[in-house]
């Protein structure tokens, strides 16, 4: 493999790769200098407190990829400090597949994204390490009892920030928040008085078979 002459750079090889065929390494070297942190300032710090979800990037020690969503109150996603975020984990579909590439391999990226008044997006890569409720909470006392009400997390991810910067608002479209439609509150997928049903256990809260996937299955398996 061609050495990296780059390497002291953010991004992978690569990345630098890429940008030398395609004539942006100038481009490139400007937003590295200019918005790429290795920590989180103020502005970012003050964002991420008051994000209601993220999307986050895992991968097994195979490179195997997996994406997924989190969500929760603002500030479920906890700035420990400059250079630590943290979240809780709650019991999901017992797959647990975030948190198993995690195990194997540490490197994780976040993207959040506010939709609705900024429209603007925060990336936050970072090396990530699983810890137990109570021993996250030995460490900060002051995090919150539950995050979410009424449930308590069966482990936290606590990530070292190496590398946060902005999302563009170019592409990012402007969502405005709905209220909750009538039908969902009858058919129980929100909580008592019309709330978000963070963390429950409900099958049909959660969404049961919506994509009828395990429909499919069974009138397979009855043919």
């Amino acid at each position: 493999m061609h050495q990296d002459p780059r390497a002291d750079r953010p991004g992978s090889h690569g990345e630098h790769q890429i940008q030398g065929e395609l004539g942006t390494t100038s481009r490139a070297d400007r937003f590295y200098d200019e918005q790429v942190l290795d920590r989180l300032n103020s502005r970012m710090r003050e964002f991420v407190a008051r994000q209601e979800m993220f999307f986050l990037a895992t991968s097994d020690g195979r490179g195997e990829c997996d994406s997924t969503f989190r969500a929760g109150p603002p500030g479920f996603l906890h700035v420990l400090d400059d250079a630590t975020l943290a979240y809780p984990e709650y019991r999901g579909n017992g797959v647990m597949a975030s948190l198993g590439n995690i195990r194997e391999n540490p490197h994780v990226g976040l993207l959040m994204i506010d939709f609705s008044e900024d429209r603007i997006g925060l990336h936050v890569n970072g090396r990530a390490r699983l810890v137990p409720d109570e021993a996250m909470r030995r460490s900060h006392p002051g995090l919150p009892v539950d995050s979410v009400p009424g449930r308590r997390p069966q482990m936290w991810v606590e990530v070292e920030v190496e590398e946060a910067y902005i999302h563009c608002s170019k592409h990012i479209p402007r969502l405005v928040r709905a209220p909750l439609r009538p039908q969902a509150a009858q058919d129980g997928a929100v909580a008592a008085g019309g709330e978000q049903a963070w963390g429950t256990d409900d099958v049909k809260r959660k969404g049961g078979d919506y994509f009828k996937a395990a429909e499919a299955r069974r009138n397979q398996a009855v043919r």
